[in-house]
């Protein structure tokens, strides 16, 4: 292959030089040769087909090494088998790009109400849960009423008052327990000595 190689350089080197006596104004005889030489180069591009150069730019990259440490080398490729979804890369891309807010309402409203105890679990005051809750249940019924297709909106509405009984609950739960007054006559040390008293 290497002979090859160094017979096909040598012929363009020629080519070149031939070119070159023809621009200072060569004669009938360098004319032919250098067209036989292109059409020597023409000939053996033709012959040469895509697998074969195919092949060769994946051995040439193989031997440069390119395909050295892929990421799913000796791994299973995600979502190779199951079954066709037109939207796999929106998926994908949702997934890698971490985004959010992104997708149909129904999909979004699911995500968001299995967060939604948490959510308002982090809230303070009675007001801010029922905001929360009645902006919820006014996006579930919009959603709902939009016929742009999609998965169907199966997220059922929240029970305002039912959830923020349910929050005050966890959130006495979560509570710390009150300590326990100290028995009267008995004082720590610092208070024996701030109030003057043994």
């Amino acid at each position: 292959m290497n002979a090859e190689n160094n017979a096909f350089r040598r012929k363009l080197e020629r080519g070149a030089e031939l070119r070159a006596v023809r621009s200072w104004g060569g004669n009938a005889e360098e004319d032919a040769e250098l067209e036989a030489a292109d059409a020597e180069e023409r000939e053996k591009r033709r012959k040469v087909d895509d697998a074969a150069r195919v092949e060769y730019l994946i051995r040439d990259a193989m031997n440069q090494g390119k395909f050295d440490n892929l990421k799913y080398a000796g791994k299973p490729i995600p979502g190779l088998g199951e079954h066709y979804d037109p939207d796999w890369w929106v998926k994908g891309l949702i997934q890698r790009e971490r985004l959010s807010g992104i997708g149909p309402p129904a999909i979004l409203l699911r995500i968001e109400d299995s967060e939604l105890d948490a959510k308002l679990d982090q809230q303070y005051t009675d007001k801010q849960v029922r905001d929360i809750l009645e902006d919820f249940n006014k996006r579930v019924i919009e959603a709902r009423r939009q016929l742009q297709g999609g998965p169907p909106v199966i997220t059922k509405l929240r029970d305002v008052d039912a959830e923020v009984e349910k929050w005050r609950e966890r959130r006495a739960a979560a509570a710390p327990p009150e300590p326990e007054p100290e028995p009267p006559g008995k004082r720590t040390w610092w208070q024996r000595i701030w109030n003057g008293s043994g």
